[in-house]
């Protein structure tokens, strides 16, 4: 199996700048939670900080998969936001290659506005069967990603679920250490 770098591991921790990483349960749905932290006010993402995204938003679901060997209702929220992302990778920002250049769709408009005024679909219907097609594709490469980075970094999945088991948080700046530590030379690239 190829050995994904640590640098671009390193990406996906970047993809947000992880702040904190809990188990403490927050309101009715969050089991727990990552907290993301942008570095700086953003305007524009590229189409690979996107992907990235998609990544670390899919990271428990994979991890659940890899360590139970079965899947919970946990990921939900974190599912309809990759799919919210996807989406609009496809039908707004032109950033599917089958797809090509062309907004499918207009930015979601506030749920106040008449009907009138709120964006309608103007496709056809095999060009929506071509953008659900896409918007899974999207979502299936991440998935793929991230469960050969999960797969590859068992030790570090399984060490920081003993300290969150532990702790019920970490902080970025612990996370960012274990995966410091853990990087052998091969990783290093």
């Amino acid at each position: 199996m190829e050995t994904i770098p640590y640098s671009q591991f390193k990406q996906y921790i970047a993809a947000g700048n992880v702040g904190k990483l809990t188990i403490i349960p927050r309101g009715i749905a969050a089991l727990g939670y990552t907290q993301q932290q942008p570095t700086e006010d953003r305007y524009l993402m590229t189409r690979s900080e996107l992907l990235d995204r998609l990544a670390v938003l899919l990271g428990g679901r994979v991890a659940e998969e890899l360590v139970f060997e079965e899947i919970s209702t946990g990921a939900q929220n974190d599912l309809q936001r990759a799919t919210d992302i996807a989406r609009s990778m496809v039908t707004e920002y032109g950033m599917s290659d089958r797809l090509g250049l062309v907004a499918y769709e207009r930015p979601r408009q506030p749920i106040f506005l008449p009907e009138s005024l709120a964006a309608g679909k103007n496709y056809s219907e095999s060009k929506a069967t071509q953008i659900d097609e896409e918007v899974a594709r999207f979502a299936e490469e991440a998935h793929q990603r991230v469960h050969k980075i999960l797969s590859e970094r068992r030790t570090v999945l399984d060490d920081l679920a003993h300290l969150l088991s532990q702790k019920e948080s970490v902080q970025g700046d612990e996370l960012r250490m274990m995966l410091s530590k853990s990087t052998t030379p091969e990783m290093a690239n």
